[in-house]
């Protein structure tokens, strides 16, 4: 907190990029102390010509959160340990807030050996569980991990299998998925560097070496265009008939931070 006129609190603010402040708060205050200080806080930042407010609220003040809300304060969003909150101070003008993230990302894994056999499993949980249905090892991408590496953990630990990332085979976009976000799946193919199954017992019930033929037979794939699809391109790329992306190590443009560049595999960078 710093002080400004009349020894008057205020809470501490970096500035964004776009003319407002972002707020992390730290100090723990009770519900009126808080709304005295947040009060002083958007009366100076009105002053200074600040517009939105991002506001970070650990989950130890939890108890304040109502309090914001009644200040003008609306829900951006959440993780495990913070609830970031956001404030619109121009009341002439809409505010700019970008919105929350819109999608999550899925991996699957298409892992084909020299006896042009691919890894699938059975699911104990899911919309797969019990249903006899053989598929690919599949996961969800965690923060900070790039898609390629993704796929490579999830067959590891569903399975057991160590594996290299080939290619980024084909990708699909759908809607109103998780809480009503919109999802991203990506299809990787991957060679196996090992071939013994130790599967992960609390999430698979069974895996195992299946003929690729056979898993795209099955009525389940046969009946749904989605899964018929992914068989038939993954069934073509075992017959050389397909080509996909090829993870290319980059940085980025304004962090310098290293990146993958998906392209098409037959590129060569010079």
């Amino acid at each position: 907190m710093d002080h400004g006129k009349n020894d008057m609190e205020i809470l501490e603010a970096t500035d964004d990029a776009y003319g407002g402040v972002i707020v992390d708060v730290r100090k723990k205050m009770d519900p009126p102390t808080f709304v005295a200080v947040l009060r002083a806080s958007i009366s100076r930042w009105r002053q200074q010509g600040k517009r939105g407010v991002w506001l970070k609220l650990p989950i130890e003040l939890s108890s304040v959160v109502d309090s914001a809300v009644k200040e003008g304060f609306w829900y951006h969003h959440a993780e495990a340990t913070y609830l970031m909150m956001v404030y619109w101070i121009p009341e002439t003008t809409p505010h700019t807030f970008p919105p929350n993230a819109s999608h999550r990302v899925g991996v699957g894994a298409f892992v084909i050996n020299q006896k042009g056999q691919i890894l699938v499993v059975q699911e104990n949980g899911g919309m797969f569980a019990g249903t006899g249905i053989w598929k690919m090892p599949t996961g969800v991408v965690e923060q900070g991990e790039d898609i390629c590496a993704a796929a490579v953990r999830e067959v590891q630990e569903e399975t057991g299998i160590d594996t290299k990332f080939v290619e980024l085979l084909t990708f699909r976009q759908s809607h109103k998925s998780f809480f009503g976000k919109s999802d991203l799946f990506f299809v990787c193919m991957l060679r196996p560097l090992s071939f013994t199954i130790k599967k992960q017992d609390c999430e698979i019930k069974e895996a195992q070496w299946m003929g690729m033929e056979e898993y795209a037979s099955q009525p389940f794939v046969q009946e749904r265009e989605i899964f018929n699809s992914v068989a038939k391109i993954c069934l073509a790329r075992k017959e050389n008939a397909y080509s996909g992306f090829s993870a290319l190590l980059n940085t980025s443009g304004f962090s310098n931070k290293k990146c993958y560049l998906y392209c098409s595999s037959t590129y060569t960078p010079s």
